[in-house]
């Protein structure tokens, strides 16, 4: 059996999921599932790694739906609630999927694909009602499910991970981040994406601890979960921190210090899925009093790599290899590089993922022969952390020779008071190959001759931008990453 589904029946009584005001116990959550998982398989034994699509908001019956699937021998597929369909669209042609099961809220929504893909959209309800058909047995090394990376530089690929993958993303963290039963965590992250199914739900459901889903994201809503007290940990995007800093600095003063100090009592606070900028992470340890825990992770492998649970959580830097996780920096001949000197962050252990689903070639290429997955970020040791410096494709600009990272620019210039947010990229330039190119999110008009001055108190001139625009926001994925390939296309 799987071993995530096995522990649930040791936490019976406790409480592992709430959303609208409704909590499900492990209890009921077993029963759920095990009904869903009897409705899936009608009259076969076994779905032999069907892969079952689903659009479900983030609720109760999300976990319901994806443990059924699993239990019933299928892979999950989860979509995108905030996607457009042609992007919908695409996961259901590459997955060549027979059903998707919809809340009812997405049926007509979904509707027109039903005869262009020959698809059948099934309403959720149907797979709830009571069934206690015979489940089969489901071995670790069963294809479990396909989650879709953002596709920054190509079309998505369907990262294929097993129950075994699964069960030691899982594992690391729960051991690195010591969680426990009593834990209680709230869940505002996209339940189509790595964060949000393992680091958060997973993670808890594993431990015996409770899941609360806030499927649409309001920072006074948060706020007031946090202000409740029942939160004892919280994990977020950069961007979600920095609006829940926005709303505090314009809250009246004795609101301010409530906000705090209920912030201050949760024992670990994270931030992953993009660069948290330094600003925001020292804004945050004012408000709060917590240094937020910034970790590496990627959909092929779970997380990688965690700053210190106990010890130094360094700005910045994303700390050590996991437990489990093994980890080295190579240069352009899969050399490995020395300390200071930038490399390429390349993993192996239990937690990467098998496949690209259906694409051996693209499979072939993120391994080397000797095994290690090729993640195409550059990161440096310093000082005993790792850094990262950028995706080989979009963070790091190649001009005139130098290799720069443009999260190291982008640090410097959200230090500036007229810079409210920035994105930094490469250009296309005749003569440098790349030229450094600022996009700038400010409330008034600042003047670029000024920034460049102040820039280069702090950088070598090499790394000062040469051309700026100034945007109202950053082009952003669901998940808060800047898209770097349309920002490029703003110049």
């Amino acid at each position: 059996m799987i071993k995530l589904i096995q522990r649930a029946s040791t936490f019976k009584e406790r409480t592992a999921l709430v959303s609208g005001g409704n909590s499900l116990s492990y209890k009921q959550l077993l029963e759920a599932s095990q009904n869903v998982a009897g409705n899936l398989l009608a009259d076969k034994t076994d779905l032999n790694e069907a892969r079952i699509t689903f659009l479900v908001p983030p609720t109760n019956e999300y976990t319901a739906l994806q443990w059924g699937i699993w239990r019933a021998g299928g892979i999950a597929v989860p979509l995108c609630v905030l996607h457009p369909l042609p992007s919908i669209r695409y996961v259901l042609e590459d997955t060549q999927a027979e059903i998707v099961i919809t809340h009812k809220d997405y049926i007509d929504f979904l509707k027109p694909l039903e005869k262009e893909l020959d698809i059948s959209i099934l309403p959720l309800e149907d797979f709830l009602v009571k069934n206690t058909s015979s489940l089969p047995n489901i071995q670790p090394e069963r294809r479990a499910m396909i989650l879709y990376t953002s596709g920054t530089t190509s079309k998505p690929k369907g990262v294929v991970t097993t129950h075994a993958n699964i069960e030691a993303q899982i594992t690391t963290l729960v051991n690195a981040w010591e969680w426990e039963a009593n834990d209680y965590i709230l869940n505002i992250l996209p339940l189509h994406h790595v964060h949000g199914i393992i680091n958060v739900m997973s993670c808890a459901l594993w431990s015996g601890a409770c899941c609360e889903f806030l499927p649409k994201y309001d920072a006074h809503e948060v706020w007031s979960i946090i202000k409740s007290g029942r939160l004892s940990l919280f994990m977020a995007v950069p961007t979600i921190y920095y609006k829940l800093i926005s709303y505090w600095d314009k809250a009246p003063s004795e609101e301010q210090k409530e906000l705090s100090d209920a912030a201050s009592k949760l024992r670990l606070m994270v931030s992953g899925s993009a660069a948290l900028p330094v600003p925001v992470l020292e804004k945050w340890r004012e408000i709060s009093s917590q240094t937020l825990l910034e970790r590496y992770g990627m959909t092929e492998i779970g997380m990688g790599l965690s700053n210190s649970y106990h010890d130094e959580r360094r700005p910045g830097h994303v700390g050590l290899p996991l437990p489990g996780v093994q980890m080295r920096l190579v240069d352009s001949d899969n050399k490995t590089v020395g300390e200071n000197e930038p490399g390429e962050f390349q993993i192996k252990g239990p937690s990467v993922f098998k496949e690209y689903w259906q694409k051996k070639e693209a499979t072939k290429k993120a391994f080397t022969k000797d095994g290690w997955f090729i993640t195409g970020d550059i990161a440096v040791l310093n000082k005993g952390f790792y850094k990262i410096l950028g995706r080989d494709s979009v963070d790091i600009i190649k001009s005139g020779g130098y290799k720069i990272s443009a999260l190291e620019i982008e640090d410097v210039m959200r230090k500036h008071q007229d810079i409210a947010d920035c994105a930094v990229v490469g250009l296309p330039d005749e003569e440098w190959g790349e030229i450094v190119s600022a996009c700038i999110v400010s409330d008034g008009t600042p003047d670029f001759d000024e920034i460049s001055n102040w820039l280069k108190r702090q950088l070598p001139s090499y790394k000062i931008p040469r051309k700026y625009i100034i945007q109202k926001e950053l082009p952003r994925n669901v998940l808060g990453k800047v898209t770097k390939n349309e920002l490029k296309k703003m110049f």
